[in-house]
């Protein structure tokens, strides 16, 4: 029987390859995706737990589902309720005790067991509740179900979950302990992407590269997963994402200036601009070695972008520290980078100090930081201009004729299609900047 399923995504890209991945898992069950949620056989909020009140927001969308749900009982009809991801990972009974219209919990390392799940609760009647840490198994299932055909740019996880312990996140809780792909599987996967016409792949990860994955004579490198993701037919681009400092090899390094598919964007978050500010968040570096390796990575692929994390009003932060994150913005030169108020999140360290700053205080530096970035990224994309970008074209633009892709740093492009096609590598020659994009004409096949 066909049925319907809405997935609500919060978070990161991480969590947005997990819902591909269930409507992968739902399909043969003759689960069919809908953008509502209103009137859907089966409804997943796919959470997210880093920032402040995360569990209060889901509660209070589950509020509203079960309206919905108590709309269609009496319509004789049966809706169900799943909470996925991190705050079901860290809540777990708790959402089924509060919500009594919740039928099924499951963190981030269990949707492929859904089908269990769903058959679970319909034999019993009762909330499924299933929070065990099993990624193995997990990427084990899912490579033997196909991708859904999609986009010619695909997200590739190869990692999970983090050893770290930065003060202010809650990713080693909900998430786990550092786990690597095998290789072989992790190939396996991007060849069927590759076969389905995917040309780009992100390989994603929280921390994507400390992955150590089993390549048959013991742990390989990013580096070398990458320089064999290199050798699939049809793979063209290659990027990965999300960093930390501590873990940016001399081999890693190496290859943005020696393996031409590896996109020149590479995004490390820093967090912050100050030694005693990042020694509290036990992030295991100093300004001064974050800025040694920029140094490397710009001398090993000059023209590389850069991107970047940062949290502003961490508790104790002063006025000078503040502007510490300032220099340190302006001297790396960021293409862009993405920028937060510090929040609480709930059982971590930095939640539990007595030093937090007031949140027009944050606000503010907030305000100053994102006018800095701004201003770099303007200064980047304005550079771009008079220059020839090789642009993968992956969807139509919203007027005739026009197709929009994506730059080898990021950047949304926009083109006049001029019998061009979605899925081509295009030379595009920058003309003009607009707010959020590039535009530019085509002049040759890549």
């Amino acid at each position: 029987m066909n049925k319907t399923v809405h997935i609500k995504t919060y978070g990161c890209q991480m969590n947005v390859y997990d819902s591909s991945r269930m409507r992968d898992v739902l399909a043969p069950l003759g689960y069919a995706e809908t953008d509502m949620a209103e009137g859907a056989d089966l409804v997943i909020l796919n959470t997210c737990h880093i920032r402040e009140k995360a569990a209060e927001k889901v509660y209070s969308e589950l509020g509203k589902l079960r309206e919905m749900k108590e709309a269609r009982a009496a319509q004789g009809k049966e809706m169900l309720i799943a909470v996925a991801g991190c705050v079901g990972q860290a809540e777990g009974q708790e959402i089924t005790r509060r919500n009594k219209a919740v039928d099924l919990v499951f963190g981030p390392q269990t949707y492929h067991r859904l089908p269990e799940l769903l058959g679970q609760r319909q034999a019993t009647g009762r909330a499924a509740v299933e929070t065990e840490f099993a990624a193995e198994r997990k990427f084990e299932e899912l490579v033997e179900k196909p991708q859904a055909q999609g986009s010619v740019a695909a997200f590739l996880t190869i990692q999970e979950g983090c050893d770290k312990f930065c003060t202010f996140c809650v990713v080693p809780y909900t998430r786990g302990a550092e786990f690597s792909r095998p290789v072989a599987q992790i190939l396996q996967e991007a060849a069927k992407l590759a076969a389905r016409g995917v040309r780009e792949v992100t390989l994603l990860g929280q921390n994507v590269n400390a992955y150590r994955g089993e390549g048959g004579n013991g742990p390989e490198s990013l580096a070398r997963l990458v320089a064999r993701l290199s050798q699939i037919q049809g793979i063209e681009r290659i990027r990965y994402v999300t960093s930390h400092p501590r873990d940016m090899t001399d081999d890693l390094i190496a290859a943005h200036g020696a393996n031409e598919k590896l996109m020149p964007y590479l995004h490390l978050p820093i967090q912050a601009g100050n030694d005693r500010i990042l020694k509290a968040m036990n992030r295991g570096h100093t300004v001064a070695d974050y800025l040694r390796l920029v140094d490397k990575v710009k001398a090993a692929r000059p023209d590389i972008a850069l991107s970047g994390d940062f949290i502003v009003g961490f508790p104790g932060e002063s006025e000078a520290e503040f502007a510490g994150t300032l220099q340190v913005a302006r001297e790396v030169g960021y293409a862009s980078a993405y920028t937060f108020k510090y929040s609480p999140r709930p059982g971590t360290p930095a939640a539990a100090r007595a030093d937090q700053i007031e949140e027009p205080v944050k606000d503010q530096r907030l305000a100053a930081l994102q006018a800095q970035i701004l201003e770099q990224t303007k200064a980047f994309n304005a550079s771009c201009v008079g220059r020839e970008l090789p642009v993968l074209l992956e969807k139509p633009g919203r007027h005739d004729g026009q197709l929009i892709g994506r730059s080898p740093y990021l950047q949304s492009v926009h083109v006049a299609a001029q019998n061009l096609s979605i899925g081509q590598i295009a030379n595009i020659s920058i003309k003009s900047v607009g707010p959020n994009s590039l535009s530019g004409q085509y002049v040759g096949q890549i």
